[in-house]
């Protein structure tokens, strides 16, 4: 009897913490005017031959952050800035042909591995943007679509869970190996009159 209320403790204990490492994510569209400032002068400043520029805000239970998305030479790109405006990093649509194989193995593994049913709607290439980098080395990387040990790989996968269906934003490094994991809002719809 004792060691069913230990267990039970741990049990409890142990669907807490997992529960709790959930972040939830939503984005917005915005105007130019609810951009940080210094992130759009710098936009305005290093971005040359862009087409289709919008602004958007992520709201999640941890940060805000900030989204310029485009398209440059036939490739979609987001650059995300951080609430004072500063660069975080740069990221490129890209599709599974543009992961090296075996990379796409180990991320295709965790996968399999997590979720029973599962479906990839989006894979990005992010150039995270350190101290140690040059703003103007992580565009140039960025714009030409090199693979570097720093890179990571961003993945909109909505998978079949015990609750039913839900959408996650799964990162992985530059070997495919696991980062980090959240949980994505379903879409906001307030836009829609019925």
């Amino acid at each position: 009897m004792k060691y069913n209320r230990i267990s039970f403790l741990f049990l409890l204990l142990g669907c807490l913490v997992c529960h709790a490492q959930n972040k939830f994510e939503r984005e917005y569209r915005i105007k130019k005017s609810e951009f940080p400032e210094n992130a759009y002068a710098f936009i305005s400043l290093e971005l040359t031959g862009v087409k289709r520029l919008r602004f958007y805000k992520e709201v999640d239970s941890a940060k805000i952050s900030y989204e310029a998305k485009f398209k440059k030479d036939n490739l979609f790109y987001s650059i995300e800035f951080d609430k004072e405006g500063l660069l975080e990093d740069v990221e490129i649509v890209i599709t599974e042909v543009d992961i090296p194989n075996e990379t796409f193995a180990n991320i295709t593994a965790f996968l399999d591995r997590k979720y029973p049913l599962y479906k990839i709607k989006k894979i990005q290439q992010q150039y995270p943007f350190t101290d140690t980098a040059n703003i103007k080395s992580t565009l140039k990387n960025a714009f030409q679509n090199l693979i570097l040990p720093s890179v990571n790989y961003e993945l909109i996968v909505s998978a079949k869970t015990e609750e039913g269906r839900d959408d996650f934003e799964i990162l992985f490094n530059k070997e495919g190996n696991f980062v980090s994991l959240r949980k994505l809002l379903p879409p906001n719809y307030d836009h829609i009159l019925y």
